[in-house]
C-alpha cells in the first residue's frame, strides 16, 4: 500500500442501474472529494461458482478456479479498504456475491489485518439487518475493523433508482464514506507514528480435539 488511500468496492446487484449501485455513487463522490482512489466492480452479473473445499488454495495462495475473484484477489491485497454491497434476496445476501467472498477470504494468504471494511445493503422493505450481519461477518474473521455510519448501511428501493428519494439512506452511505477515510487515514498515521499492536501466535483448536 503506498501512500494513497485505495478503496475496492464490490457490487453484488445483477441490475447495471440498481440501487446498491445508487448508494455506491454517493460513496464514490466522498472518495474522490478526499483524494481517495477507487474502483467498483459489479459481480452480480458474473458466473461465479461457489467453493468446492478442493484446498488447493492452502498451496497456492490463489483460488483453483481462475476467475473473477483472483483477479479481485490482487486489487484487494493493495487495497486500505473494502467495501462490499448487495441487494437483499429472501433475508440474505445475493448468491452470486456469496460465492465470490467466501472464496476470496478463504483462498487468500495475505495480510487483511486494518484493513477498513464496510457493508452496504438494500431491500424493498426488509432483511437488511440480517444481510448487513451476514457481510460483516467477512471482516470481524479477518481483524479488519468495521466502518460504521450514524444509522446502518441500508438504503431502502425497488425498482432501479427507487433509492433516490431515500434521504436519509443517501446521506448514511455519505457519511459512512467519511468515516472510511477517517479511520483509513487514521490508522495510516498509526502505523507511522505508533506501530502495528503486538502480534501473538495464533492459536487454533477445534471442537473435538
Amino acid at each position: 500500500m503506498g501512500d494513497t488511500l485505495k478503496v475496492l468496492l464490490l457490487n453484488g446487484s445483477p441490475r447495471m442501474n440498481g440501487n446498491i449501485t445508487l448508494a455506491l455513487k454517493e460513496m464514490e463522490q466522498v472518495f474522490a472529494e478526499n483524494g481517495v482512489e477507487f474502483e467498483t466492480i459489479r459481480l452480480g452479473n458474473k458466473v461465479i461458482r461457489g467453493c468446492v473445499a478442493c484446498e488447493s488454495c492452502r498451496k497456492t495462495g490463489r483460488c483453483v478456479f481462475d476467475d473473477e475473484v483472483n483477479v479481485i484477489a490482487e486489487k484487494f491485497r493493495e487495497a486500505d479498504g473494502l467495501v462490499i454491497a448487495s441487494p437483499v434476496y429472501y433475508g440474505s445476501a445475493n448468491g452470486t456475491l456469496m460465492s465470490a467472498l467466501q472464496r476470496l477470504f478463504y483462498s487468500t494468504h495475505f495480510d487483511k489485518s486494518l484493513k477498513v471494511g464496510a457493508s452496504v445493503v438494500s431491500a424493498r422493505r426488509s432483511g437488511c439487518t440480517a444481510t448487513f450481519d451476514e457481510l460483516n461477518k467477512f471482516f470481524t474473521l479477518c481483524n479488519m475493523p468495521v466502518a460504521t455510519s450514524q444509522y446502518w448501511n441500508n438504503i431502502y428501493g425497488w425498482e432501479p433508482g427507487e433509492g433516490s428519494v431515500d434521504l436519509e439512506g443517501r446521506q448514511v452511505m455519505r457519511v459512512l464514506a467519511r468515516n472510511m477515510v477517517f479511520l483509513m487515514k487514521s490508522i495510516a498515521l498509526g502505523k507511522k507514528e505508533i506501530g502495528l499492536p503486538e502480534e501473538e501466535q495464533r492459536v487454533w483448536t477445534n471442537f473435538t480435539r
